[in-house]
């Protein structure tokens, strides 16, 4: 299976989605013109991946600021993670968050209370 890596932009995050070593990160800004299209190649991915993952899936989500329509693309990866994680619980999925940014905090504890993953609130200092 095929790495995704996509370059990040202003208005959108760097993506890394590597199979072989069952990673899946992003990381940036996510605000781009069309957030279902952006983000529907790495909802295939995982799909993809779904079917011959890894015994251990890490994800990380590094995202300094993020739009309302991202937010849902954001919450269809995280579904497609729970899937992987309900066939073999070995997912966990880190939430990067500045020290000074509560959103951003909160929007990780938004994520966890609906998602059936294990979560890792991560405290970076600025």
């Amino acid at each position: 299976m095929d790495t995704l890596l996509i370059e990040g932009t202003p208005k959108t995050p760097t993506v890394r989605f590597d199979a072989s070593k069952g990673l899946v990160e992003l990381k940036g800004r996510s605000i781009p013109e069309n957030s279902i299209e952006f983000y529907k190649p790495l909802v295939d991915w995982l799909e993809s991946y779904a079917k011959e993952a890894k015994p251990q899936t890490q994800v990380n989500i590094q995202l300094e600021y993020f739009n309302t329509s991202s937010s849902k693309c954001i919450l269809d990866v995280f579904k497609k993670l729970e899937v992987i994680h309900k066939a073999n619980p070995s997912v966990t999925i880190n939430w990067y968050y500045d020290q000074d940014d509560e959103d951003m905090l909160e929007a990780g504890q938004d994520y966890e209370s609906i998602i059936r993953v294990p979560f890792k609130m991560m405290e970076v200092t600025g």
